[in-house]
């Protein structure tokens, strides 16, 4: 291959490197990436002082929040002037380059400057071309530099081959998929509140937005006349939106306690509203039956299903969760999930998963849902550690 002896100066406009070790990741298909969200948040909470570049295909849009420690910035141009000026200002520990779609001058150029590369969630469809005839092919050259190939399935492995990857430097891992890791909670807290429901139904409504409240409680009224002694347990998004829940059911003379007060529900308790900041892990494990709310109204996009889902709730959901449309996908497809548009279909839906074998059905099918990429993401995560301790030691 051979470079034009001028070329226009592409100009860069990167974030400010975080300080301490570097993991870089090239995001070439927009549906792997939560997973790697995920996945850098772990390896984030798991290494001190540890960040995360990001770098997408143009078909990739990133979020508008992350996780402190994950940056996203451009994969630089294909000139190898370009790409070494990339990694100097990077400087990163190792790259994961996902599914495919090799930029050979890249690969090439990271490899010449002496950084590990792993080809991880390798796709068949990431290595769609056919070599030029008597031409060296610059995708088998490219190959032949990673250190790791994790094929997605045995598809990818058979297409990986033909291109010309010993079978001994293939290894097939399943696909990189979203999951989740249980969250913690006060087992104090839960042993006492578990103590204090007893027997009585309850059913969650998570990160609820105020134009939300009314349709959630209209649908909890109606489901209390066939389910006595139902509980409520209602998060709002961000607990400073708790007052005005809690004068709005007090003017709707609905009975209910507030957790940030430190107050547990009595029998005449019908609500209970959880205004508090990190305690997800107790309501989830507190409700078999989870509404996913900031998903009823436009504009907020939804919320993390995998986390309920790790917990063995059945989880519901509103039309608008854009934000995370994949994971509601496959949940829905698996029989974990189901979408509700309003408080005629949520109380219906309610209806139904108050039956205990309804409900565990559902959360037994989102549990397997979530497992399924559990054991791809820690090979992943060991051989990222892996590599950072050999590098502190050497």
């Amino acid at each position: 291959m051979t470079w034009a002896r001028r070329r226009p100066r592409i100009e860069r406009t990167d974030p400010p490197r975080p300080q301490g070790p570097l993991i870089w990741i090239h995001v070439a298909r927009s549906e792997r990436l939560p997973a790697l969200l995920q996945l850098s948040a772990r390896l984030i909470s798991q290494r001190d002082h540890i960040s995360v570049l990001l770098t997408t295909a143009k078909s990739v849009q990133p979020p508008a929040r992350t996780k402190k420690g994950i940056v996203f910035g451009d994969l630089p141009g294909p000139h190898p002037d370009d790409v070494q000026s990339f990694l100097d200002y990077w400087n990163p520990e190792l790259c994961l380059w996902t599914s495919g779609d090799l930029v050979p001058s890249i690969i090439v150029t990271t490899a010449m400057a002496h950084v590990p590369l792993y080809l991880i969630d390798a796709s068949e469809d990431g290595f769609p071309g056919k070599p030029v005839p008597l031409l060296p092919d610059p995708t088998a050259a490219a190959l032949s530099l990673f250190t790791t190939i994790m094929a997605s399935d045995a598809n990818a492995a058979r297409r990986l081959r033909r291109i010309g990857v010993p079978e001994e430097d293939l290894t097939i891992t399943g696909p990189l998929q979203e999951g989740s890791a249980a969250m913690p909670c006060n087992e104090s807290d839960l042993e006492e509140l578990s103590d204090v429901i007893g027997t009585r139904p309850v059913w969650l409504a998570a990160m609820v937005q105020p134009e939300e409240l009314a349709t959630i409680l209209r649908a909890h009224r109606i489901v209390s006349r066939f389910a006595q002694r139902l509980l409520l347990v209602i998060v709002p998004d961000r607990p400073e939106m708790g007052g005005d829940m809690a004068d709005r059911m007090s003017r709707g003379n609905m009975g209910f306690c507030r957790w940030s007060d430190g107050e547990f529900p009595d029998d005449n308790c019908e609500v209970l509203l959880a205004d508090t900041y990190g305690e997800m892990g107790l309501w989830y494990r507190i409700a078999p039956i989870s509404f996913m709310a900031s998903s009823l109204v436009a504009g907020h996009g939804g919320c993390d299903p995998f986390e309920p889902a790790a917990l063995g709730s059945a989880i519901l959901y509103g039309p608008n969760s854009g934000r995370h449309l994949h994971a509601y996908s496959r949940l829905a497809e698996a029989g974990a999930a189901r979408i509700v548009r309003d408080t005629d279909t949520l109380a219906s839906a309610l209806k139904q998963l108050i039956a205990p074998d309804r409900a565990a059905a559902m959360s037994l099918a989102a549990w397997e849902v979530v497992s399924e990429g559990a054991q791809v993401t820690d090979r992943i995560m060991d051989l990222i550690h892996d590599t950072l301790d050999l590098a502190e030691v050497s």
